[in-house]
């Protein structure tokens, strides 16, 4: 299968890279190893009533770019305004920034569903190798598939990324290497737990601390995305990494041990599920919105650890740099 552009990752800034570049006329193919689009823009259903985001919580808006896409959104009832700030646990009261957090109708992976809609994207597919020719790119993937393309962005996680051009012998310039290489990732351990009565969370329903171990816990009942209390929690980079490799009942009776000061008498945790995340979030960050690899047929990095910005609008912008920068790449 040919087309334009290829891109490995099928998240935000994948999602918007695609986008972007198929306003612009360009063929464009997504190709991703999950079962679902969004990558950490991921929502789980729980049980027969319960829905809960497992990876990003809200998003922000502090540029003109991202706030004229959540305009539309908010247009559409897609997105809400979940709160402006959240208690650290010290208070009830949450205090304010002036910057709103948005959430998603449904869950966070709807904005993923939103921006897929009519891309073409292959999903359950691993990319397995590169191949650089003088026309752009051929790539395989599991299932025996391979892909041709004049231009590839690459938005998995860097680590990842990197893995696969090890693997395929690419070599990029020593100063791109060193760019990529400098990126890390911090990892999160997030529990999803059922709960049997109520909870008594600072409103509007979350409390976010990052002096505790575990820094979130944020009510998906009181968000207004489930119909039955579904809490989730987030464990720091520090701590996750520390108990990455301990048993799934040690990191499970962590997670609840944070969650239970916020149940009610009577209420009880009836069910704890385990996500892991390696690479939750860019704790080194590259300046720009997206790299472009020297001395190779048009080939572009991106995703929430370019810009600066880290988080949801982060990998927005980057995915919108991305696609942009490789528009100008193929016409050139």
């Amino acid at each position: 299968m040919a087309a334009d552009v290829v891109i490995v990752g099928a998240g935000l800034s994948g999602l918007m890279a695609g986008r972007t570049l198929s306003e612009r006329g360009y063929s464009v193919l997504l190709v991703d190893s999950g079962r679902a689009v969004g990558g950490r823009l991921s929502t789980r259903r729980v049980g027969e009533r319960g829905l809960a985001d497992l990876g990003a919580q809200f998003f922000t808006v502090r540029s003109a770019a991202f706030h004229d896409y959540v305009n539309r959104w908010l247009e559409d009832g897609l997105v809400y305004i979940w709160g402006r700030g959240w208690s650290d646990g010290s208070t009830k009261r949450s205090p304010r920034d002036g910057y709103p957090r948005y959430a998603a109708r449904g869950g966070m992976q709807a904005l993923a569903q939103r921006l897929a809609s009519g891309l073409p994207i292959r999903l359950d597919r691993r990319a397995t190798s590169l191949q650089p020719g003088g026309s752009g790119w051929r790539l395989h993937a599991s299932e025996g598939e391979a892909f041709a393309c004049r231009g590839l962005i690459l938005t998995p996680p860097v680590p990842e990324s990197l893995k696969l051009l090890t693997a395929s012998a690419v070599q990029l310039q020593e100063q791109d290497f060193a760019s990529l290489r400098r990126i890390r990732f911090g990892p999160c351990l997030c529990g999803i737990h059922s709960i049997d009565g109520a909870v008594d969370l600072p409103e509007p329903g979350a409390l976010q601390n990052f002096l505790s171990n575990i820094y979130w816990v944020g009510d998906n009942q009181a968000k207004g995305i489930s119909q039955s209390t579904i809490l989730t929690s987030h464990a720091n980079a520090k701590f996750s990494r520390q108990n990455w490799d301990a048993s799934e009942a040690d990191i499970i009776a962590a997670l609840e041990s944070a969650v239970r000061p916020y149940l009610r008498e009577g209420a009880r945790i009836t069910q704890t599920l385990l996500k892991k995340w390696r690479y939750s979030v860019p704790l080194t960050t590259h300046p720009q919105a997206c790299m472009q690899a020297q001395a190779l047929p048009p080939l572009i990095f991106a995703g929430d650890a370019f810009g600066g910005r880290g988080r949801v609008e982060g990998a927005f912008l980057s995915g919108l740099a991305a696609g942009e920068t490789m528009a100008k790449a193929l016409a050139g």
